[in-house]
Order: C-alpha cells, then structure tokens, then sequence
C-alpha cells in the first residue's frame, strides 16, 4: 500500500527507461572518464554529485512543468550555445596531455578541490538544456498525467540517486589500481579520447546553428 502511494505504476517502466539512458555515454561521462583516470575517485566524486545535481535541478524543473526552457528559443539557444563552449574548453584541456609525461603530471598534479569538482560537474549538467527535455519527456510520456506529486518526488529522487551512484561507480572502477596500472601506458590517449569526444559534442551543438 505504502509503494503504490509512494511510486506510480509505470515506475518499473521509468527505471528501465532511465538507467538504458544512463547506459548511453554523454559529456557527463567523458568528463568522468577525463577527470576520475588521472585524480581516481577522490579527484572525482564531486563532479559525480555535481552532474546528479544538475540533473536534480532538471527533475524538479519537470515536476514543477516549467517549460521556459523548451518554449523559449532564445533561452533553449544561450543555454546551448554556452554548454558547446563549455565542452570545447573543457575537451581542449584534455587534448593536451602530453604522452610520456602524462603519467608523473597525473602524479604530480594537485588534486581539484571539492568546490571546483562540485561546479565543473554542475556547470557539465546544468548547460545541457536537452537533460530538461529528456525528463520532462519522460515524466510525461511513461508516467502521464495522472501521477500525484508525492509520486513525482519519489520518482525523482530515485532518480537522482541512480545518476549519482552510477557516476560513482565509473569514477571508482576507473580509480581501481589494476585499471590504473593497465591505463599507465595509454593514460594520455584516453585522456586525449575522452577531450576528442567533447569536443565533438561541442561542435555538434554549433553545428545546429551554422547556415545550410
């Protein structure tokens, strides 16, 4: 009695739809990947709670059905525009990583601190209007209109929590010392991979707005 107040009918149906998303790597990820490969999870598991935030603040924006963000196209388009440039500075950094040394700067190098982490992977989340419309979709499509508050809440929360501990569990399966030993010869290609791959999500939101 106490779930089904608690959590809609189509619950299953959301966790499924969800975590099949989770499954499908995005700028969230790669910024992980970069970031939990050279600090393991200590220099990493802020911006894991930073991209479960960010990703909180869209839920709630769906719960509460504010749809500025998608009936607006110059909001939709600055918040894009500002997310591209974002990823092209953060996948620039990363394509810097210098082959031999990348290892002993991967040492060296003063791990970020908790308020920096926190805000790369809130500013990663937060500038990705198409997290909005993903949930706002979702809670619409799968749960419908006849869900109550307290079932939107839980479901959020669910969510939230399956980003975060998921996150978590790539920062700290990358952080595990037989990955790292096996990552030490190839750190800086990975490092390199995972900036080629942002910076292509970069240039495909620009690429929206080029001319044809």
């Amino acid at each position: 009695m106490l779930f089904s107040t608690l959590f809609p009918v189509a619950f299953p149906a959301l966790v499924l739809a969800h975590f099949v998303a989770l499954l499908s790597p995005g700028q969230d990820f790669f910024l992980i990947v970069g970031h939990s490969i050279r600090h393991k999870l200590h220099g990493s598991r802020f911006i894991c709670l930073g991209v479960a935030l960010g990703n909180a603040v869209y839920i709630a924006v769906a719960i509460l059905g504010w749809t500025s963000i998608r009936d607006n196209p110059v909001v939709f388009s600055a918040v894009e525009i500002f997310g591209a440039t974002y990823l092209l500075w953060i996948g620039s950094r990363l394509l810097k990583s210098n082959g031999s040394d990348a290892l002993l700067d991967a040492e060296q190098e003063k791990v970020p601190s908790a308020m920096k982490q926190l805000l790369l992977g809130l500013n990663s989340a937060l500038l990705n209007p198409k997290n909005a419309l993903f949930y706002m979709s979702l809670m619409a499509v799968i749960l419908g209109n006849e869900v109550t508050l307290v079932q939107q809440v839980f479901c959020g929360l669910w969510m939230f929590l399956a980003v975060l501990l998921w996150d978590l569990l790539i920062a700290a399966t990358i952080g595990q010392p037989r990955v790292q030993m096996n990552l030490k010869r190839s750190l800086h290609l990975v490092e390199r991979g995972a900036g080629t791959v942002l910076i292509f999500f970069g240039m495909a939101l620009f690429i929206d707005y080029v001319p044809l």
